[in-house]
């Protein structure tokens, strides 16, 4: 038996601390295991008995870069356990604030952890000694998506405007033009950004997944809509628990979400897609089929272009938003305690993202539950990996490592916002 291991320290480019361990023996794949080490963060724990009006401002806490996917599973949870329906102004600037998320994140990925992938380049820094143009591009667009979460949010990170029924402050109707030159020069970004990372060279690599996302009969889903597959599956979000579930694995500290009898699916962008593609903003739309992307896609690798599509169609959305937008009368909705339980799912940049809270007669929280995209990914992450490197076995080491790391960054994984940290131990016997 031979044994050798490879390490990657300090993996700047996946968001979390985490290991690969490939074994094989002989020519087969014996097995291949995505391990997740980092300590647990106990957010649930966190929100007993907390007053339901405070747990948006907990949940954004979770992650740094997606924040808002976080407080609007929450809000939409909360609300429908306390039967109130938003709608509006309000509504619409709920989906603006998304837009700014979508943005910030999608393109956050696309330029500074997955391009370096297909370039070659170990960091985006490298990227920009050869490419400034290219990363200066990216910054800005991003920052374009920072200033509609600070306009909207009231702050770029852990926004603090949202609250159950609306938010805390109204921004006004000069503060959301403002945005509006920005977000032009943004869709015009978008467009150079989809057509480049179309020109990027990709594996010749496809898989049968069973997508998995919201649909909503008049929009892209964001905010609100029913969770159906590729597979058939088309439930409304209050039944997610009766057709998901989540396991323990040993190898990791993350929780593994299956659908039941089912197995393994896949969450975020490529799902997202496939299974919505008529509802993108024709722009959007007009350019993925320009470009030669079309439902079905099946490379994740091609994920990147997806994202770039979804940038688009969210700056976009925005400029449409922002041109039509009308103050609320009010902030929030009136809400009222009462005991019950709620469930709540959003399309955070990275996937659907499940919240479940039960409360008491007082509005205290008696049970959470948070189901994150990479949670529910990290099974369809492991198949992928066994595929691929049972396709590719006989590459050096080293760019056996390489693309597996790219396989994983497919994903965009959210191990959490700690320092990041990749393994990759591979043995062959």
């Amino acid at each position: 038996m031979s044994r050798k291991t490879i390490k990657v320290d300090y993996l700047a480019r996946v968001e979390g601390e985490g290991a690969l361990h490939v074994h094989f023996k002989g020519d087969q794949v014996k097995d291949v295991r995505l391990e997740i080490f980092e300590p647990p963060r106990f957010f649930e724990a966190f929100l007993r008995g907390r007053d339901f009006i405070e747990v948006p401002d907990i949940v954004a806490r979770i992650c740094g870069i997606c924040p808002v996917a976080y407080q609007m599973s929450a809000v939409h949870a909360l609300e429908g356990l306390l039967d109130v329906q938003v709608g509006g102004p309000l509504r619409a600037l709920r989906r603006l604030l998304y837009c700014g998320e979508w943005i910030e994140s999608h393109v956050l990925h696309i330029y500074m952890l997955h391009a370096p992938d297909f370039l070659g380049y170990e960091s985006a820094i490298a990227v920009a000694k050869d490419y400034p143009e290219i990363v200066e591009r990216g910054l800005r667009l991003k920052k374009a998506g920072n200033a509609i979460v600070r306009t909207v949010g009231g702050r770029e990170i852990h926004p603090i405007n949202i609250r159950p029924g609306g938010f805390y402050r109204r921004p006004t109707k000069a503060e959301l033009k403002a945005l509006t030159e920005d977000l032009k020069w943004a869709r015009d970004a978008a467009i150079e950004t989809v057509r480049w990372t179309a020109g990027l060279e990709f594996p010749d690599f496809e898989r049968d997944y069973e997508f998995v996302a919201l649909r909503h009969p008049d929009e892209y889903p964001m905010n609100e809509g029913r969770i159906v597959s590729s597979a058939g599956l088309d439930i409304a979000v209050e039944e997610y628990e009766n057709y998901f579930e989540e396991s323990h694995v040993p190898h990791s500290t993350a929780l593994h979400s299956t659908l039941k009898g089912r197995g393994s699916y896949l969450v975020g962008p490529l799902a997202r897609f496939n299974l919505n593609y008529p509802q993108l903003a024709p722009i959007a739309r007009e350019l993925a089929e320009s470009v030669g992307l079309a439902p079905p896609c099946n490379n994740p690798f091609k994920s990147i272009i997806v994202r770039a599509i979804e940038v688009l169609h969210a700056c976009d959305e925005a400029l449409r938003l922002v041109e039509h937008y009308e103050p609320p009368e009010q902030a929030a909705v009136e809400l009222e305690a009462r005991a019950g339980t709620g469930h709540g799912c959003t399309e955070a940049p990275r996937g659907i993202l499940y919240h479940r809270y039960q409360l008491d007669e007082n509005g205290l929280v008696v049970e959470a539950r948070i189901v994150p995209p990479t949670s529910q990914n990290q099974g369809m992450i492991e198949d992928d990996l066994r595929d691929l490197v049972a396709r590719n076995m006989a590459l050096p080491d080293d760019e056996l490592k390489w693309r597996c790391e790219q396989t994983i960054r497919n994903y965009d994984p959210c191990i959490s916002c700690a320092t990041h940290f990749l393994k990759l131990d591979v043995e062959r016997s």
